[in-house]
């Protein structure tokens, strides 16, 4: 490319006069003054004009009767063919206004129409705005096809991860402030949220459905969504439990609430529905919940609260009318048993004070896990008495904490204070006094990053997540990443670190565990930890994750919910994928916007209204997005050690920033034309974002960083500011960079840019990071704060590499090297740009590849905008005193979009193409000694309707043979058979009930529940069947294990014993609670033996009817000879088939 380069300079320069212009005799100061003037006046100089000269290229575009746009070929000036890499973008309309084909929308057309009535009743605009723009031609460096500075790849389908179900596209996130999604859970054919004011449903049918669209009922954020239903608004949900036995879903709220929601009612698009059953179970949020074998509701809350709840409390509370809720609510209320003021003596607890994060019913056993961040406590969950308590580590732990005792922890407080100095220090020169503060400042920062380094080891080891997996292993994930394989008694037994990110969720079907990463990341793991596969889910936190309706769906922290299939990898995602590309057409939209970059280094000084319209007020009357960089905004070494403290504590910004954003708004009209989106201040660099309103609904989710590559990278006299933000669904960056000064730093100045580029991280802003906070895990908390870049070491490309478009502008201080300050000044007052470029250290390193790699900047046509003297207008005011400094172009804008190839249209495999329509600087502005610069780009960005899409891949579901035949061939489950269907219990009796794997090839996965039970009459007739509560077994049953793993051609025995527990009147919190009470006649209950596949969607399901015989009453001799006591033998077990050996701790 560098040859390339080098020919096509030759030829350019081959085309113009073969020596530089002569030198003139008169003087400078006479030359200057007579080709000057304001920057709206034509300007006709007296000496020869090259064929750069400003005034020819704006006649070559007025005069031009061909469209670039419209017809796809080069702009037809000489310089066009000198530079083969100057590209444009090839479906837009000349101006950019026009429709790029039926499928285009134009945002700002409306606006413009609007504004230019304005303009010509005497509004402001510039000789440039007045002509049609055409695209500029552009300079390309070298080096941008490989690496990191490669445009990511895009396609319309994503190419490496199974093809998804988008239930709900990644809204914005300005639009979700309120509403955020936290929790999922599903049910057999509704997939539940819950959210910050309520709980939404989308029902399974509807999945396939387009989107309501901006018109529609759906609120911002929520057009593409498939149609779904809202609750009344309730206190921000945290947690989701299915309860398939009652019918419920419940719900915990950070108000401390529990609500119980119908799954089978009527929706209404019209109406919100609302809660059932509701009662106040903590003082502070219920953090978790879970439905224990035995029907009880658990529930888990701050500072290692842990309440029960039985069941039989919360049926007969059900039971009650509406009229009666009130009395139900208190009923319940007072049921709870606090199982932590259970193991409460004399004040000393014996488990831990943590929050309760995670709740888990370990239906194997009957047990169920606690799990605060470094420790777990075991639990029977018939008895609810502690079995265990134990750390991350898998020690026991005997503890003896206070429970009105907290942590004390010592917090030093850094105060930067300064003091007046001795004589002695004041003899010291400016800038050695300047290097001791900043030193000061840095010391004292690395003090309190030293001092934190211990709390976030600790960060690192805590638990996110818990599962139980079907062979009886339990698992859980750690912030660090780390998953750890239990056993049933709380023995840990190994360890597994698949990806450095931290885990925040799982879930498991069959022989697959699905975990869930905080870098946004899905991993696949068989039941021994193995890594089967893994894929980007998300560009967010993964938060949860649940089973339903044949897909595993996925919420993403931004609210993003997408639906995998069960089986992925598989075939039927190789079918899908082209199949739904080839209908890229369908659901392809292609956009058009202008953005407008600036850039000024403003020397500490301040700018008149004046200036600032004349830089940028001026040039946005067709312009989407406005943004603006900063340098030197505000200086000094105690202003940049303050300004490093600040950083160390997540603050930044200053009255002096902000005055600037303010008065760049009114120059903008900001209010009415144009919304202020955000900023990033890092001591005197500052980057800001305006939005016009007619575009804001497209425009969202700005995230900030800042790079300091001041003295030791840690001072931001030096360095970049960026933002990040989603413009139709795409990615686009900037970066504001104020790079290392002095002719000869060519070498630091590279590092510089490499630096920034290669380390700049995106996060949200520290004033919109408690907008969302509620739910939300401290592993991804953690991805927000200072230690990004030590626990995301992601083995991907920067940040600013995979952004679809970035826009690099500020201060690069590059210089005119090879030249003296007389020839430099000679070149500018005859305007021989050319020559001047060839002495451009920038484009001479990017020539080689060694900085900007693979960016574009059109052709500088303008003066160079260092270094002048303030108030001094024109040429005139370049620096005439004693260092007389070469001027210089330090102040560029640079630009890469997607195309990976020149003259690439905008489709969905390059989504943003760019084209530059304006590049200039402001000589009339005289505030600093730099000249403020601007460009202007017309983006055109090709991005998915997700409603449209959603619908083509439900259809080709539907109509595809070879992928109906895969879903069919999902649903199937392996033979099995089960010894009887008829038990009965008598004195503590057990049966052993056989289970067998017909298979000789296949897995089977097992789990047994209670569908319900009832009582039997004196005529041997069942009567009252009550259903139990998420199919929990009654106090009497034991049934171990409760489910499990066999393999093919094997048996598995399980023990159905009966147990005494009488409850003639149990006392909770000194109530006796006597309509708990156990009447004397036969119960029978009817097991469900669910049985499944590694991959099935479906089940195939064994009755067992079980009865249980009172002492006293008379049993069928028949049917009571198929139990033993609980430890003599077992006729079954007498010329039993081959058996499994199945251990289950």
């Amino acid at each position: 490319m560098d040859e390339r380069l080098e020919e096509d300079d030759k030829t350019a320069l081959e085309e113009l006069s073969l020596a530089p212009p002569r030198r003139k005799a008169h003087s400078y100061s006479h030359q200057l003054r007579t080709n000057t003037g304001t920057h709206n006046k034509h300007r006709h100089h007296q000496i020869r004009k090259h064929s750069l000269d400003e005034n020819q290229i704006m006649i070559n575009h007025a005069t031009s009767k061909n469209n670039v746009y419209n017809d796809g070929k080069s702009n037809s000036s000489d310089e066009d063919e000198f530079y083969p890499y100057s590209t444009t973008a090839g479906n837009s309309g000349g101006g950019g206004i026009g429709s790029v084909s039926e499928r285009h929308v134009d945002y700002i057309g409306m606006s413009q129409r609007i504004e230019g009535l304005a303009l010509r009743d005497g509004g402001s605009c510039d000789e440039g705005q007045r002509l049609p723009q055409q695209p500029l031609p552009e300079f390309v460096g070298s080096g941008g096809d490989v690496g990191v500075f490669k445009a990511p790849n895009r396609a319309a389908v994503h190419p490496s991860r199974p093809t998804c179900l988008e239930l709900r596209p990644h809204p914005l996130r300005e639009t979700q402030v309120g509403k955020f999604l936290r929790a999922i859970a599903s049910t057999e054919t509704q997939l539940w949220a819950g959210q910050e004011s309520g709980i939404r449903v989308w029902n399974y049918s509807d999945a396939y459905k387009p989107g309501i669209g901006t018109g529609g009922r759906a609120r911002r954020g929520d057009e593409d969504a498939a149609p779904f239903y809202e609750s009344a608004n309730t206190s921000p949900t945290i947690c989701l439990m299915v309860d398939h036995g009652s019918k419920l879903v419940w719900s915990g709220h950070k108000d401390g609430k529990i609500r119980s929601w119908k799954m089978e009612q009527n929706f209404s698009e019209e109406t919100a529905f609302k809660e059932g059953l509701s009662w106040q179970a903590h003082r502070g949020p219920v953090l978790s919940m879970v439905i224990s074998s035995y029907g009880d509701v658990w529930s888990g809350s701050e500072g290692g609260v842990i309440k029960f709840w039985p069941w039989k409390a919360i049926e007969k509370s059900l039971s009650l009318s509406l009229e009666e809720r009130h009395m139900a609510a208190l009923l319940v209320e007072r049921s709870f048993i606090d199982l932590r003021s259970q193991v409460t003596v004399n004040g000393v607890c014996n488990i831990s004070s943590s929050d309760v994060k995670c709740l888990l019913s370990d239906y194997v056993r009957a047990k169920v896990w606690a799990a605060g961040s470094s420790s777990f406590s075991l639990w029977d969950a018939r008895t609810r008495e502690l079995l265990k308590v134990f750390n991350i580590e898998g020690q026991i732990e005997n503890r003896a904490d206070m429970s009105s005792t907290q942590d004390q922890t010592a917090e030093d407080e850094m105060n930067v204070k300064f003091v007046s100095k001795s004589k002695k220090e004041k003899s010291q020169g400016f800038l050695q006094r300047s290097r001791n503060a900043i030193m000061g400042a840095a010391d004292a920062v690395r003090r309190v990053a030293t001092k934190g380094a211990g709390a976030f080891a600790e960060e690192t080891k805590k638990t996110e997540a818990i599962v139980l997996t079907a062979d009886g292993m339990i698992w859980t994930g750690c912030s660090n990443g780390l998953l750890i394989q239990w056993d049933g008694n709380g023995n840990r037994l190994q360890d597994f670190t698949h990806h450095p990110c931290g885990v925040l969720c799982f879930c498991t079907h069959g022989g697959r565990i699905w975990v869930g990463y905080v870098s946004g990341m899905v991993q696949l793991l068989d039941l021994e930890g193995n890594l089967i596969a893994s894929w980007v889910a998300h560009n967010g936190p993964v938060i949860k994750l649940v089973i339903g309706n044949g897909y595993v769906y996925s919420l993403a922290t931004h609210g993003g919910i997408r639906g995998w299939n069960i089986s992925s990898p598989a075939q039927i995602d190789n079918i899908l994928r082209p199949e739904l590309a080839a209908r890229e057409d369908l659901y392809t939209r292609l956009e058009n916007i202008r953005i407008l970059v600036g850039t000024w280094n403003v020397g500490q000084g301040r700018a008149s209204h004046d200036a600032l319209m004349s830089w940028l007020g001026s040039a946005v009357s067709d312009v989407g997005i406005v943004v603006v960089g900063l340098q030197e905004v505000e200086m000094g070494a105690g202003f940049l050690a303050m300004s490093a403290a600040k950083e160390t504590v997540g603050l930044e910004g200053s009255s002096i920033g902000q005055w600037w954003q303010d008065h760049i708004g009114k120059a903008l009209d900001e209010g009415s034309t144009f919304e202020r989106v955000g900023s990033r201040q890092l001591a005197g660099l500052l980057i800001a974002i305006w939005v016009r309103k007619t575009l804001r609904t497209h425009v969202g989710d700005l995230d900030v960083a800042a790079v300091a590559c001041g003295l030791g990278r840690a001072i931001g006299n030096k360095g970049g500011v960026g933002l990040r933000l989603r413009v139709f669904d795409r990615i686009i960056c900037f970066a504001n960079c104020h790079l290392a000064a002095h002719l000869e730093a060519v070498n630091r100045r590279n590092a510089d840019f490499d630096h920034i580029f290669r380390t700049m991280t995106f996060t949200r802003s520290s004033n919109l990071l408690s907008n969302a906070a509620a739910g939300v895990s401290s592993a991804a908390q953690m991805l927000r704060g200072p230690n990004v870049a030590t626990i995301n070491l992601d083995e991907g490309k920067p940040d600013l590499a995979e952004a679809d478009m970035f826009i690099f502008c500020g201060d690069f201080n590059y210089r005119l090297f090879g030249i003296s300050y007389d020839e430099a000044r000679d070149f500018v007052s005859q305007r021989s740009f050319d020559w001047l470029r060839e002495k451009d250290q920038l484009r001479a390193e990017m020539k080689a590849g060694r900085v900007f790699q693979g960016m574009h900047e059109a052709l500088i046509r303008f003066p160079p905008t260092y270094k002048f003297e303030r108030g001094k207008p024109g040429l005139g005011g370049y620096d005439s005193g004693e260092k007389k400094r070469i001027p210089a172009w330090c102040d560029r804008i640079l630009y890469r979009d997607s195309r990976v190839a020149s003259g690439q249209e905008c489709s969905l495999e390059s989504p943003v193409v760019a084209s530059i329509l304006l590049y200039d600087a402001r000589m009339d502005v005289t505030e600093s000694d730099h000249k403020p610069v601007r460009c202007k780009l017309n983006v055109d960005i090709a991005h998915v309707n997700r409603s449209i899409r959603r619908q083509e891949f439900g259809k080709i579901l539907e109509s595809n043979e070879a992928i109906r035949s895969s879903r069919e061939a999902q649903r199937f489950v392996p033979e099995t058979a089960v010894s009887t269907n008829q038990i009965v219990l008598q004195n503590q009796e057990t049966f052993n009930l056989k289970i067998t794997n017909k298979s000789g090839e296949d897995i089977v996965f097992f789990h047994i529940i209670c569908e319900g039970q009832s009582s039997i009459n004196e005529d041997e007739v069942s009567s009252n069947f009550r259903p139990r509560a998420s199919y929990g077994f009654p106090l009497w049953l034991e049934v171990t294990p409760g489910a499990g793993m066999i393999k093919p051609d094997q048996v598995v025995e399980i023990s159905i014993h009966h147990e005494e527990f009488h409850t003639l009147e149990e006392f909770v919190d000194g109530i006796p609670q006597s309509w708990w009470s156990e009447d004397t006649r036969d119960k029978e209950v009817i097991l469900l033996v669910n049985v499944r596949g590694s991959c099935s969607t479906d089940t195939k399901i064994h009755r067992v009817h079980v009865r249980h015989c009172f002492s006293g009453n008379s049993v069928n001799p028949d049917k009571k000879s198929n139990a033993t006591s609980r430890h003599g033998p077992s006729s079954n077990q007498k010329n039993a088939p081959r058996h499994a050996e199945i251990v289950y701790p």
